[in-house]
């Protein structure tokens, strides 16, 4: 199979939730460069105009729907529309995430505990259950969950949001084994530091920066794109026997 056919998504259909920005505009992007119908996610409507826009210029094809990711109630409605529209899922991207703490674990209040596995986990676990159902009835497909190296080693003042992408990882694990014999692939991805406005407490702290580069052998840290081309690797055909696997761009601060 020559190169180019191996990423073929076209007749695909993809939801990239936290589309709007970062990872999952890039990702977006990507995915309807290679021929997928996108569909976007975020709380606002008006936050995704922007993606869908470029994307539409680029003369491929992007819809948005508004989707709180904790909300399980708006995932259900979410995926209404999708089965009323497309009637199948081929690709889904897990990518939304908040961490809306940061200070000490002894610091952590309820409200924020619970905010973070709303969005970090349960909305990534149901949003592949709904997702899975349609899935199955057209063959299969791919399920790409964008976990964090903070799941594999928890970061100082980061620890809710640390726990929740390393459940990510266990939860990974456990759709792979539970969905691969209706030709489900479900892998995740751990991005290290990457440039992004959900990163921006930490990327625009100097002597935090100054720090951590110290520990990334290529010296730097990523791009948004850096992630998504890894992502489309995982949902093409040239990954069709990977699943239950995790995938770790770091630019190598855990090696």
């Amino acid at each position: 199979m020559e190169l180019p056919a191996m990423f073929d998504l076209s007749s695909k259909v993809a939801l990239v939730s936290g589309g709007s920005r970062g990872i999952g505009a890039t990702t977006a992007e990507i995915l309807a460069e290679f021929g997928a119908h996108v569909i976007l996610t975020s709380r606002k409507a008006e936050n995704l105009e922007e993606v869908q826009e470029k994307i539409h210029n680029a003369g491929n094809q992007a819809s948005g729907m508004v989707c709180h990711n904790g909300d399980l109630v708006e995932i259900e409605s979410l995926f209404e529309k999708i089965r009323e529209k497309h009637n199948r899922l081929d690709i889904l991207v897990n990518n939304a995430a908040t961490n809306p703490f940061y200070g000490s674990i002894q610091e952590v209040e309820e409200r924020a505990w619970d905010k973070t596995l709303d969005v970090n986990l349960k909305g990534p676990f149901f949003m592949s259950q709904h997702a899975a159902d349609l899935m199955k009835k057209n063959g299969g497909g791919s399920i790409v969950n964008v976990s964090s190296i903070n799941g594999r080693i928890p970061m100082l003042n980061q620890s809710v949001y640390s726990i929740t992408k390393a459940a990510l990882i266990s939860m990974t694990q456990a759709f792979a084994k539970e969905l691969g014999r209706d030709n489900i692939r479900v892998n995740a991805v751990l991005p290290g530091l990457t440039d992004t406005k959900f990163a921006s407490a930490l990327t625009q702290n100097e002597e935090l920066m100054r720090n951590v580069l110290q520990q990334i052998p290529l010296g730097r840290i990523a791009k948004p794109s850096e992630m998504s081309g890894m992502i489309l690797f995982l949902v093409s055909s040239a990954a069709s026997y990977i699943t239950g696997s995790t995938f770790t761009v770091d630019g190598g601060m855990l090696a």
